[in-house]
């Protein structure tokens, strides 16, 4: 099971954006320096093919998958008949691990596919440890009774001032697939044309 194992500061750093959820993220702190030593000093305007490169990077940095996956979910939307880049969107937010995320079982992505991993997670009351698991509508996500003992996720299950997105239900440490998200349930700072006109070229 691959995924990025290098700093994760660095790349928010790169793509100018907290990638990591964390309060804590020098991005926050500091501001959007590039990483390395001349960071700050050298900024060069970027090409089209440059904006369309780091909005790709930028999405498939936020939900922690690796090149040839994010290919792959971005050939799969381009065979459906709705639009690709929603597609793409509606493929990745429905993963397993985001959608421990998005239920905030989970404060930041790394920490919700961590519990996947583990063998924290049922899905329809099946222990599921893939964190792409695409969940579907109807489906039931829940935790297992030793995940919600955890200091960090336990803080987060007693926050009764938590927002959960609309196309989500959740009730303790159980949430529910209402419904498969819809644009505007996605982070708006995305622009997924940008990835299709980068795939098309």
């Amino acid at each position: 099971m691959a995924r990025y194992t290098g700093s994760k500061h660095k790349l928010c750093r790169r793509e100018g954006v907290a990638l990591c959820g964390l309060d804590s993220c020098p991005v926050r702190r500091k501001g959007a320096v590039p990483p390395g030593m001349h960071g700050r000093k050298f900024r060069k305007r970027l090409s089209d093919y440059g904006v369309q490169l780091r909005e790709k990077q930028k999405v498939k940095r936020l939900y922690g998958v690796l090149e040839r996956q994010f290919r792959r979910y971005f050939n799969t939307a381009r065979k459906n008949r709705e639009a690709t880049g929603e597609v793409l969107l509606q493929l990745l937010e429905t993963r397993l691990d985001n959608i421990i995320y998005r239920l905030a079982f989970a404060p930041t992505r790394p920490m919700a596919r961590q519990l996947v991993t583990h063998g924290h997670v049922l899905v329809d009351g099946k222990k599921t440890d893939i964190p792409s698991f695409s969940v579907k509508s109807g489906q039931v996500v829940s935790l297992q009774p030793k995940a919600q003992e955890i200091p960090t996720v336990k803080t987060l299950l007693e926050d009764k001032d938590i927002k959960i997105p609309g196309w989500l239900e959740r009730k303790a440490a159980v949430g529910k697939i209402i419904r498969v998200p819809e644009r505007n349930d996605i982070d708006a700072t995305i622009s997924e044309s940008l990835i299709v006109e980068f795939y098309s070229r």
